[in-house]
């Protein structure tokens, strides 16, 4: 498939990277964060296609034990953090409480509040100590949204991907925009700031998702022929994104996207 090979020299500079991570012994976390539908496990597949399945891991944790519930909500998430040398790749992450949990009621409102009290603290640290933390949301519209769900209904290949919660989406679609505004607003910070994918168009979101990735460390041996630029109507800095949703709020007096 042509856009496929269009991935392959990407690829190429992951399998650099993931090297570089190895020889300096540092660690990496990338979260993949998004509504139902918005292409996170299609990029995160992309991603690892060729990488070297010793020092990668995808974490996808389904919801949490009695005993997890009682545990320090972080606790979980930190048991797959990576050892030197390693990438892990969060489908989902700690970030389930400020969206998924919040909107269907799996967590308190004093839970939420405390999340989001705390969360920010947890990553400047996380940083400070030098893991690389990547934080990816990824933005579908509504529309985008409910042609996948389609697909995914009529689809014998695909309708295993069709949960409860996915029949639901469409239906709370407003409660999700107004978590994710609250989220953005409250977990951008300089030391873990969010990126934002426009993820429409699936090929273009693995593109530059691979982009944003290898932009986040200086690792050896970079193809001089590559533009490593993500594509500014695919990649948007989590500020801008905030503002543009500030703005559509005043002009229409309520948030999209």
């Amino acid at each position: 498939m042509r856009a496929e090979r269009g991935l392959r020299c990407w690829q190429v500079e992951l399998l650099k990277l993931q090297r570089h991570l190895e020889l300096e012994n540092l660690r990496m976390i990338v979260l993949f964060e998004g509504r139902d539908a918005a292409g996170k496990g299609g990029a995160i597949r992309r991603v690892t296609r060729f990488m070297n399945e010793k020092h990668y891991r995808v974490v996808a944790l389904g919801r949490p034990t009695d005993e997890q519930r009682s545990q320090w909500y972080f606790q979980r998430y930190v048991a797959q953090f990576p050892a030197g040398g390693e990438m892990v790749l969060f489908d989902r992450s700690w970030y389930n409480r400020a969206m998924v949990e919040r909107v269907f009621g799996f967590c308190s409102p004093k839970e939420y509040r405390d999340f989001l009290l705390g969360v920010t603290g947890f990553e400047k640290d996380l940083v400070r100590q030098g893991t690389i933390l990547v934080k990816l949301y990824f933005s579908v519209t509504r529309e985008q949204q409910a042609r996948r769900f389609e697909r995914r209904r009529t689809d014998p290949l695909r309708q295993w991907k069709l949960s409860e919660i996915d029949l639901q989406a469409q239906d709370r679609w407003d409660d999700f925009t107004v978590r994710k505004y609250e989220m953005l607003k409250r977990t951008e910070t300089r030391a873990a700031p969010w990126l934002i994918v426009r993820s429409n168009d699936k090929q273009r979101a693995r593109l530059n998702t691979m982009k944003v990735i290898l932009n986040a460390v200086d690792y050896k041996g970079r193809d001089p022929q590559l533009d490593f630029t993500p594509d500014p109507e695919i990649v948007v800095r989590g500020a801008e994104e905030i503002a543009l949703m500030e703005a559509e709020r005043d002009r229409s007096g309520r948030f999209i996207g």
